[in-house]
C-alpha cells in the first residue's frame, strides 16, 4: 500500500470517529463533527475513491457546515428569546448530513469487511 492510501485510510478512520464521539453533544460536538466530515472528505479524495463517493462527501460535508454555521450564527431560539421555532430549519442540514455521512462509512466498513473476507 502506498503513503497516499494510507493517509487516506488514517484519515477515513479518524473523520469517522470524530463524527461518532461528536454526537454524544450534538451542540458543542458540531465542533469536532464539522472537522471530522472534513477529514473523511479529504480522505476520499487522496484515496481515489470514485467521483461519485467524492461528490456526496462534498454535499456531506457542506450540509453539516451550514447546519453547523446555522447553529452558532442563530443562537438561542424560541422560549424566552425574540426568534421562533421556525428559525431551527435553517440548523436542519446539520442531523441530514450526520445521518447521511454515518450511513455512508457504515457501507464503507461493510464493504471493507466482506472484500477482506471474501481475498482472505
Amino acid at each position: 500500500m502506498n503513503a497516499r492510501k494510507l493517509w487516506a485510510r488514517i484519515l477515513i478512520i479518524v473523520g469517522g470517529i470524530a463524527m461518532l464521539v461528536g454526537a454524544a453533544d450534538p451542540l458543542e460536538g458540531s465542533l469536532i463533527i464539522l472537522p471530522g466530515s472534513g477529514l473523511v472528505t479529504l480522505g476520499t479524495y487522496l484515496g481515489n475513491s470514485g467521483r461519485g463517493l467524492l461528490v456526496d462527501w462534498i454535499w456531506i460535508f457542506i450540509l453539516i457546515a451550514i447546519g453547523v454555521g446555522a447553529i452558532w450564527g442563530i443562537g438561542r431560539i424560541g422560549g424566552g428569546s425574540e426568534r421562533s421555532m421556525r428559525w431551527a430549519l435553517l440548523v436542519l442540514p446539520y442531523p441530514i448530513g450526520w445521518v447521511l455521512g454515518v450511513t455512508s462509512l457504515s457501507f464503507r466498513l461493510v464493504r471493507s469487511i466482506r472484500h477482506h473476507h471474501v481475498v482472505a
